[in-house]
């Protein structure tokens, strides 16, 4: 065997070594962690009417703890501030939906993301929530010293609070708190992230809410662990990696998929090309009614009998 080969062949081993799983998530006692889920962050992570635990992050921890090597014990759901306030003093494992930021970064180690969705502002429906063109942070610009929701201790708050000074903030435990404070006409708007906008107002029942433009900040979430149990990193980014890109679409479609039908997730071009085709149907209607008009007076002209000398 050449050295050419046999250089070849150790490093075919050297990667193989580096994408497996490692050695305990092979073994066979699971490793036990405690999940704390986020109580209502449709989508996502949310509890329903019964209590149960559900979202597009919990079927995908379902997913990736075999392969992991995990088995996952779920704790009681609550508003995001108390889970970060139970991973900090050891009292849970693990956190999904969660976008990195530096503060969370003292404390907590992050797996890569696994979907990305951007903010936007919410407003009532008659307030230019649809205007073609909308465009969220021209909006914010406008509502200096007005009451805005937005989650307290999300990602997203310290972003609008340093990009939007003259906004009078108000932080709420939830999206569906924010959304519902607009819908009443507590807050003048809110700051919630498109998928998560689209499904509260469809599960709530919150008409008359509509999206004025993304604000320039994007969620792209992944799941968390305290410091202290980064090695959970690795066996999770694994766990990713290897789920196939067909699983992966179908927990996306599951929960994602009946949205696209809301206002609230349709991007601003989506809205634009809306009017503009409106505009260009009318205006096709208008012409081939003045095309039709003319040739009748052509036809009636030749049809007409000669006037008698």
């Amino acid at each position: 065997m050449t050295a050419r080969c046999r250089a070849r062949q150790a490093a075919a081993l050297a990667l193989l070594v580096a994408l497996a799983p490692p050695a305990s998530a092979t073994g066979s006692e699971p490793l036990a962690v405690r999940f704390a889920p986020e109580r209502d962050y449709g989508p996502f992570v949310f509890a329903d009417e019964q209590g149960r635990v559900q979202g597009l992050s919990v079927d995908l921890l379902a997913r990736l703890a075999p392969t992991a090597g995990l088995r996952l014990q779920t704790l009681p759901p609550a508003p995001l501030a108390e889970q970060l306030a139970l991973l900090r003093t050891g009292g849970a494992d693990l956190v999904s939906s969660l976008r990195p930021t530096p503060e969370r970064a003292e404390y907590l180690a992050f797996t890569r993301p696994y979907v990305t969705v951007p903010a936007i502002l919410v407003v009532r429906a008659g307030a230019g929530a649809v205007l073609p063109g909308a465009d969220g942070q021209t909006r914010l610009l406008g509502l200096t010293g007005r009451p805005v929701a937005v989650g307290a201790g999300y990602a997203v708050e310290g972003f609008a609070r340093e990009r939007f000074p003259q906004v009078r903030w108000a932080p709420v435990p939830d999206d569906v708190q924010a959304l519902r404070g607009v819908r009443e006409g507590r807050f003048d708007a809110a700051v919630v992230d498109a998928a998560s906008a689209a499904f509260i107002t469809q599960r709530h029942g919150l008409d008359k809410l509509g999206a004025a433009g993304p604000i320039g900040f994007d969620y792209a979430l992944s799941l968390a662990v305290p410091k202290a149990r980064a090695d959970l990193v690795q066996r999770l980014d694994a766990a990713i990696a290897a789920l196939p890109l067909q699983a992966r679409n179908e927990i996306q479609q599951r929960w994602m998929g009946p949205l696209h039908g809301s206002a609230l997730m349709q991007p601003p071009w989506h809205r634009l090309v809306g009017w503009a085709a409106a505009w260009l149907g009318a205006a096709g209607l208008l012409l081939a009614w003045v095309l039709w008009r003319r040739h009748q007076r052509r036809r009636s002209r030749v049809t007409e009998p000669p006037t008698p000398p």
